[in-house]
């Protein structure tokens, strides 16, 4: 029996929450493994972290004074491919691991800086600075086996979610992201595929501490999907974003303007990043209401009416 309290946030616990008795399991659990994985990997716990949306992130300190991160991952994640991405990066583009056990969901990073998200330049620095990182991350070397569209994923997840949460949004703009899903599908070539973060967004693009090989942007990326993909889903992703600075403006023409951006900083299809974008912007709306995330959601729903 531990008497460790465990802090985590507000999203990560409705994700807990959605997952029904397997979450629950999880959440008492928590308790004993932190402590369980401070014995074997000989290091002392420190306060929790803010980010993370899908896990328990703390500081941690090695045996050797180093500072570190323990990070727990919730069930239902493909945290075995993760991890192999991270791994294989080997520091490229991506945090180093110092540990991990697949089985227990459970890895143990580098420390890293300041958030991206949290860092005090405009948007289109942001959007060059994770355009920099990510030509570093897709030197992951993609791993054997069969590779899934994931535009067929993101075709089955919107039409589905948008009728379960009883029409959201507009049709207008169901038709529109579902239109793209099909292009995307139809373009897909596995030659030009790259193994993907899947959420590059800039609270997964943290600061590393010192200067070092693989991190020329100053930046790293954390929690990967790691799957093969066309780079522009990586694209699209950070086109998604922005939502604060496209609502207090000419949203279509600011949208215009960073896609062309992402474009210009890696000499990919414009067309296509547009079209991941807003495939990205009302997929992640429905899937953040779907587990009762509204503030998250309504902003992706809202910019996607004003973009459709």
């Amino acid at each position: 029996m531990t008497d460790r309290v465990i802090q985590l946030q507000d999203v990560v616990r409705r994700k807990v929450a959605a997952l029904g008795p397997q979450g629950e399991a999880w959440l008492a659990g928590l308790p004993g493994l932190v402590d369980d994985l401070a014995r074997r990997w000989s290091i002392t716990i420190g306060r929790p972290l803010s980010g993370g949306t899908a896990s328990y992130v703390t500081r941690v300190r090695t045996a050797d004074g180093r500072d570190a991160v323990l990070k727990i991952a919730i069930p239902q994640l493909d945290f075995a491919g993760q991890v192999r991405t991270i791994v294989d990066a080997d520091g490229h583009g991506y945090v180093r691991v110092l540990a991990h056990d697949v089985d227990r969901h459970a890895m143990l990073m580098e420390a890293l800086g300041q958030s991206l998200e949290d860092t005090d330049v405009p948007p289109e620095d942001k959007i060059v600075t994770l355009c920099t990182t990510l030509r570093q991350a897709w030197q992951v070397p993609r791993p054997p086996g069969p590779s899934v569209d994931p535009a067929l994923g993101l075709i089955e997840l919107v039409g589905n979610l948008w009728e379960r949460l009883d029409h959201p949004c507009s049709e207008r703009v169901v038709k529109r992201a579902l239109a793209y899903a099909e292009m995307r599908a139809a373009a897909f070539d596995l030659d030009r595929c790259v193994v993907a973060h899947g959420d590059p967004h800039p609270a997964n693009t943290l600061r590393v501490l010192t200067p070092r090989p693989g991190a020329e942007s100053g930046f790293v990326f954390v929690d990967p999907d790691g799957f093969l993909a066309d780079p522009t889903y990586d694209l699209g992703v950070v086109l998604r974003d922005w939502s604060a600075q496209l609502l207090a403006g000419d949203a279509p023409a600011l949208a215009r303007h960073y896609c062309a951006l992402l474009a210009d900083h890696t000499g990919l299809d414009e067309a296509a990043i547009w079209e991941w974008g807003f495939l990205q912007r009302v997929s992640t709306g429905l899937y953040a209401l779907s587990f009762g995330a509204e503030e998250m959601a309504r902003p992706y729903l809202r910019t996607a009416e004003l973009l459709g």
